[in-house]
This record gives C-alpha cells, sequence and structure tokens, in this order.
C-alpha cells in the first residue's frame, strides 16, 4: 500500500509539472508585445484550474486595520438589523485585530484572534460576512462563496471582455496589465484589471469592482512573488465598501496584511494518502469559529505588534474615543427613569437586539416592528411572522435551544403560534430530543373524505362543498439519534387536539330526525384527540462532517437523501378516538452544477391505511406551511398556488418538484439592465391525487436582495387551472 501511495504521489507531481509549462505554439509564434488579450487570458485561465487547488494548508499571521465613515444618515437606519450600534454625535469609528489565521483545502478558515482594539469592534462583524472579503482564492471560479463569477472561470470570456492595457518589463520578467469589464449587467459580474506574468500565467494583482446586496466593493489584492512559496496567495488587501439604504450613506475602508508562517503545496500534503483517514470526516481542516477567550484588547499591547504605524488622524481618533470613556466615567449619573423606559421600548420596537443573562443563555429576535417580515402568495394572502431564540451551552457542548414562533395570516385571519425545543444531550452521536408545541392548520375530518369519493371528477369544486373545519392544538414529542454516519433515527409521539370552528348544535338535530340517525349524532363530538407513535428513518450516503469539539456537525452530500415515516394513531390514550396507519417516503437532493447553477429535485409518496372510526389526514410531508417562508422553502418543493384544503383531501398522494437555479437564465438576453438581479429560477411541480391526475405547476422566480417574486400557472386534469404569484421580503434576510 505504502509503494503505491508513493507511485501515485510522484505520477501526481510529474502531471502537475508538465501542466505548468507554457504550451510552445502559443509563445513561440507570437512575441510577447503582440500577444493579444484573449490569448493571454486563454493561457490565464487554463492554468487557474490548476492553481485554485495548488495550495493544501497554510498558516498566517493576520492584520487587519478598519475605518468607518457615517456621511449620511436618519431615523431608518435603525431598521439595518445588520447595524452596529451608532454613537451619538459619533462619525468615525476605528478597528484594528490581529489573528492566527489557519488556512485547509478547498475553503476552510480558523482564525484565531490574539489582540482587538478600536471604537467600536461590532462592525468588524457585518453579520459574519466581512470576514469573507478576505478570504479570496483569486483562482477559484467564483468569489465570496458563490456570489460573484470570477473573470478567471472556465467559462468567463462568455461573460467578460478583455483588454491590454500596458506590458510591464522588469527584472521580473513580462507582466500584462489586462482590464475586464462585463458583456452584461449582473450582480454576479465585476469590473476591474489584473496583473498577469507571463509564462507562468499566476496572477501578481488584481482589483475587483462590483455589488454585493447592499454594498458596493473596491477590493485590490496583491499576491506574492513569482518562484515564492507565497506566489498563489494575497499578501495584502485594500478594501473599500460604500453602504447605500434609504438616503443612509456609509463608507467603509479595510487594510489587511498577511505574513505567511508556513505553507503546504497539496502533492507534499502526505495527509491526501492517508489511507487510514475517514474521507468523510473533515474535523482536521474545517472552521471552528474565532477563539477570543485570550484576546488582548488594550491599546498598549496592540502597539507593539502593529506591523503599520497609524496615521495622525486615527491616531486622534483613538485619543477621543479613550478621553470620552474616562469623562462618561467620571460623569456618569443617574438619568431620567420615563425617558430611559421609552428608549428601551423604541429599540426593541426597531432594533434587532440579543441579551445574553449570563451563565443561563441568550436569547436573541428581530425587530418586532419590521415590514421585511411580511409575505404574500396567490393562496395564502398576506402573511406575517416573528421569531425568537433562545440558546444556552452546557459542559461537553450540550445545546439547549428554544424558538418561538409567532404569525398572523390575514387572508385567513388566523393567528399561529409555536414553541419548539431542542435538547442537544449527546452532540457527538446527534442525539437530541425535541419537544414542539402549537397551532397547525385549520383542518376536517375522514368523514368529509367519504363524501368527497361521490363526487365526478368533473365537477368537483371545494367552493360548493360544507367543509366541518377544526382547530388543530399539537404536541409533538420525539428522541433522535444518528446510528452511524448519514442514517439518522426519530422516535415519538403526537397528541393533537382539535376543536370544531363552528360550534355544531347537536342537541337541536337529535329533535328532528330518526331514532337511527339521531344515534349516529349521538356518536360525534366537537373536540377530537389523537395520540399516535411515530418512526423516522432518514439516510444521506456521503454525509460529510467535522467535529466541533464534542458536536459532530453535518455539511453536505453528493446523494440524495431518503426518509420513511411510520404513524399508527391509537384509541383509548388520552381519550383519543381516531385509528390509523400511515406511510410516507420522501427523496430529495440539492446538485451544484457549478458556476452559481443548482439544480434540486424532489419526490415523496403517502397513504393512509386501516382507518377505523373519525380521523384527520395530516401528512408529515406532504402540508402546508401556514407561514410561508422565502427563497429556500425546502428547496423548492412547495406548490405555491395548490389550494390548501387539498392537503388533508386525500388518503394518498405523490409528488415531485423540478428546481433549476442561474443567475444568467432569461433575462439577462431580454433585458439588459437587469443588474439587480441575483438569481432566477424554473419551477416544475406535479401531484396525483383523487380529483386530480395530475395538478401541474409551473413557475418562474427571481431573487433580489431586497425581495423575491415568483409567477406561477396550474393546471388540474390536464386543464387550466389558474395563475398566482409570490412575494417575500428578502432584505437582510439571506
Amino acid at each position: 500500500m505504502k509503494d503505491n501511495n508513493y507511485i501515485i504521489g510522484i505520477y501526481f507531481i510529474i502531471v502537475l509539472s508538465f501542466s505548468l509549462k507554457v504550451p510552445a505554439a502559443t509563445v513561440s509564434s507570437l512575441k510577447a508585445s503582440e500577444l493579444s488579450a484573449d490569448s493571454i487570458m486563454s493561457n490565464v485561465i487554463s492554468f487557474a484550474s490548476v492553481y485554485e487547488n495548488i495550495i493544501s494548508e497554510y498558516k498566517a499571521d493576520f492584520y487587519v486595520k478598519g475605518g468607518v465613515n457615517i456621511r449620511k444618515k436618519n431615523h431608518l437606519l435603525r431598521y439595518v438589523p445588520t447595524m452596529f450600534r451608532l454613537k451619538k454625535g459619533v462619525r468615525e469609528y476605528l478597528m484594528e485585530m490581529y489573528s492566527d489565521l489557519h488556512f485547509t483545502a478547498p475553503d476552510i478558515y480558523d482564525q484565531k484572534v490574539k489582540a482587538a482594539v478600536g471604537t467600536s469592534s461590532e462592525f468588524w462583524e457585518l453579520d459574519g460576512r466581512l470576514a469573507d472579503y478576505f478570504h479570496i482564492n483569486i483562482y477559484s471560479s467564483t468569489i465570496l462563496y458563490n456570489k460573484l463569477l470570477s473573470p478567471l472561470a472556465p467559462n468567463a470570456m462568455k461573460y467578460y471582455s478583455y483588454k491590454v492595457d500596458s506590458i510591464i518589463k522588469d527584472h521580473g520578467g513580462i507582466r500584462y496589465k489586462i482590464s475586464f469589464t462585463p458583456k452584461i449587467k449582473s450582480f454576479q459580474l465585476v469590473n476591474g484589471y489584473m496583473i498577469v506574468s507571463d509564462k507562468v500565467w499566476s496572477v501578481r494583482e488584481i482589483r475587483l469592482i462590483g455589488r454585493s446586496e447592499l454594498l458596493k466593493i473596491n477590493l485590490l489584492m496583491r499576491l506574492g512573488d513569482v518562484g515564492k512559496a507565497n506566489e498563489f496567495l494575497p499578501v495584502h488587501y485594500d478594501a473599500d465598501a460604500t453602504f447605500r439604504f434609504l438616503g443612509n450613506v456609509i463608507d467603509c475602508k479595510y487594510i489587511a496584511l498577511l505574513n505567511y508562517n508556513e505553507i503546504k503545496k497539496k502533492f507534499l500534503a502526505s495527509k491526501l494518502f492517508d489511507p487510514t483517514k475517514n474521507k468523510y470526516d473533515l474535523t482536521g481542516s474545517y472552521n471552528l469559529h474565532c477563539d477570543t477567550n485570550a484576546c488582548h484588547t488594550d491599546s498598549l499591547f496592540f502597539t507593539n505588534i502593529r506591523p503599520i504605524p497609524l496615521s495622525a488622524h486615527e491616531e486622534n481618533l483613538y485619543r477621543k474615543y479613550f478621553l470620552s470613556q474616562d469623562t462618561l466615567k467620571r460623569n456618569k449619573r443617574e438619568g431620567n427613569k420615563t425617558l430611559e423606559f421609552w428608549g428601551q421600548l423604541g429599540d426593541v420596537l426597531t432594533n434587532r437586539y440579543t441579551v445574553d443573562f449570563a451563565k443561563l443563555g441568550s436569547v436573541r429576535c428581530s425587530p418586532l416592528i419590521n415590514p421585511f417580515l411580511l409575505s404574500y402568495g396567490a393562496s395564502n394572502g398576506v402573511s406575517y411572522r416573528q421569531e425568537f431564540k433562545y440558546t444556552a451551552l452546557f459542559r461537553n457542548d450540550r445545546l439547549l435551544r428554544v424558538t418561538p414562533k409567532l404569525g398572523y395570516n390575514f387572508k385567513r385571519k388566523e393567528f399561529y403560534w409555536s414553541i419548539n425545543s431542542d435538547f442537544d444531550y449527546w452532540p457527538r452521536k446527534r442525539s437530541s430530543l425535541h419537544i414542539n408545541i402549537g397551532n397547525g392548520n385549520r383542518i376536517y375530518s375522514s368523514d368529509i373524505l367519504d363524501d368527497l369519493k361521490s363526487i365526478p371528477d368533473s365537477i368537483f369544486d371545494f367552493n360548493q362543498i360544507h367543509l366541518d373545519y377544526f382547530n388543530d392544538l399539537y404536541l409533538k414529542l420525539r428522541h433522535s439519534w444518528e446510528i452511524t454516519n448519514g442514517l439518522l433515527l426519530d422516535v415519538g409521539f403526537s397528541i393533537h387536539k382539535r376543536t370544531e370552528v363552528n360550534r355544531s348544535n347537536f342537541d337541536s338535530l337529535k329533535n328532528v330526525v330518526s331514532r337511527s340517525s339521531s344515534d349516529i349524532i349521538s356518536q360525534l363530538h366537537h373536540t377530537y384527540s389523537s395520540f399516535a407513535p411515530h418512526v423516522r428513518l432518514a439516510w444521506t450516503p456521503g454525509q460529510y462532517y467535522y467535529m466541533d469539539g464534542a458536536r459532530k456537525v453535518n455539511l453536505h452530500s453528493k446523494y440524495p437523501t431518503f426518509s420513511m415515516d411510520w404513524e399508527r394513531g391509537i384509541g383509548g390514550i388520552f381519550n383519543s378516538s381516531g385509528r390509523y396507519e400511515s406511510f410516507e417516503f420522501d427523496m430529495q437532493h440539492h446538485l451544484s452544477l457549478g458556476l452559481l447553477r443548482d439544480f434540486y429535485y424532489r419526490f415523496g409518496w403517502g397513504a393512509f391505511t386501516n382507518q377505523k372510526e373519525m380521523f384527520f389526514v395530516d401528512f408529515t410531508n406532504f402540508t402546508r406551511s401556514n407561514l410561508p417562508v422565502g427563497w429556500n422553502d425546502e428547496i423548492g418543493g412547495v406548490f405555491q398556488l395548490l389550494d390548501s384544503r387539498w392537503y388533508n383531501s386525500s388518503r394518498k398522494y405523490f409528488r415531485g418538484h423540478l428546481v433549476y437555479e442561474s443567475p444568467f437564465l432569461l433575462l439577462n438576453h431580454l433585458l439588459n439592465p437587469s443588474q439587480n438581479i441575483l438569481t432566477e429560477r424554473l419551477y416544475l411541480n406535479g401531484l396525483v391525487v383523487p380529483h386530480l391526475k395530475p395538478y401541474l405547476e409551473a413557475g418562474y422566480g427571481i431573487g433580489t436582495h431586497i425581495f423575491d417574486f415568483g409567477v406561477f400557472v396550474s393546471f388540474a386534469n390536464w386543464k387550466y387551472n389558474e395563475f398566482g404569484c409570490k412575494f417575500t421580503f428578502e432584505l437582510f434576510n439571506r
């Protein structure tokens, strides 16, 4: 085995060595000054596929200095959930941070903060996304984790135009400055230039100018010199960003330096040929979050490690900040309690906030007054949702999560609530206890289903049928356990209490019907209870994961996820009267096609059997969310136009969903100014139930950084049914 690994390693080195040679026909037939931009970029793009994966691991000292200037602001700025807390009268903020950075392929970063100081460190996080601008592999096909298409991508010439701006000759050889511009307007494409070295076709410097959500970005990266260990890695960043939102303008400027202590090339990494390593375990290289426990925050300590001196203006900002802090401590006095109360109440209504309870955990919620929590759907109408999150971490990485949710549907005039709690008591085996309580969708009984059977398909119309609806109050308790990697077993039970929406007058009916009918009516109730054990088995082959301390965190898989659900209604327990048995099968998969393209598919089947007495059709997988979410709702596995009454009008179903997503689908060919479109989707949904053989739904959707919008058309029994749309605010939710 060792001999085979040695041969494989030598072969990899030989192949890589030959691939790094410039094709003779490309250079010998043209002088350097005569090379066209397309011929240069053809070489650069070809070599980028090699350079993208050449680094397997590195360790570096990472320094970043950032400044924020509030150019314009108004009261609407407080509605931005990612905004740090501004200080009254302060327009400029400064921050510095020094870290140990550990990278392992493919895109995994572990950052340990050693020192941090600033007038406000909150703006560094920017909702966790700012660090992405300093974690860039310029040779990758996409930038910022699939948000932007790189000008070095394999198909970049389809979307970019290139031009030779200048030829630079020095002791390091010949370098070309190549400018690039998008052929179409799109958020996924950038302007800028790059400087590449002749013969090796690696990048020395690149500037990217574009947009990411509400940020206008101007990013300059300088890479190491040819022949040096850091040739393919960034050594210097200059990042300028401008944030504009409803009259607010904020300028951000960052400088970052990397000093590499260790660099490993992929063909020299012994871990590449380690036969004892589980290929699905990425623990040795995955991002385990920043460690700030040993972080120094005093300015004197930072003075000794700062790699570049502060400017006079930056020193003055620090001086004013520390002076204001001393003055605040000396002049601190009790204020007006009434004004303080109303100020705190205003913060709760309009700001996203997190409340820490020392060792008891923390609570996080979005603003209570937030128009971006509204959504609209053709069949569901307008809905509003609100969510709170409580988390508490215990010894050995045990975790408690409690998530109360509130919502209101204006079309049906229904209020929804739920409390979902999870206790991960054995995180290494993903063993957890789950308790869910709340009210679900209105539902009707199996007696109605028997009446529906006698109605011909051609005249079936819900609006002509009187449905006796019941409110649903539920309690669900289950235990989950990952038996082996990718194989998850859930065991539990559910209790439902269903009460009539419109209370029936059974006593008055008994006086006007026959004795036999009166006996039947006496068996009817205003409230029905059910108790049902539930078992779910889910399997994801080839499940990648990593260990975060004692916690196993599942990542992704190249294969679909298969699941099987079984539920049995048992009478006599907790006054339960419903007896039934149900089976469901589901398969879903997300395929990344590369270059910002994705394909989703989902198929499912379900059936109720062994029905006795009254029961309620309430499938696990085939159900309607009473408060629909946005773009990523169950990977497209949702029927947008289907009347909610169909979800419990059948004892069996078969469903299928196909979704294709790409940022360059239709609009960039039809409308040139489509730069506000982040991505586009094509939907095809199908359903087979009694009276719908089949139901088909096709749709087209667009996603922007502010909202998502989709249009859909449906067909029932091969005939046109209806046309509708869906709209959700997604600003700050991506």
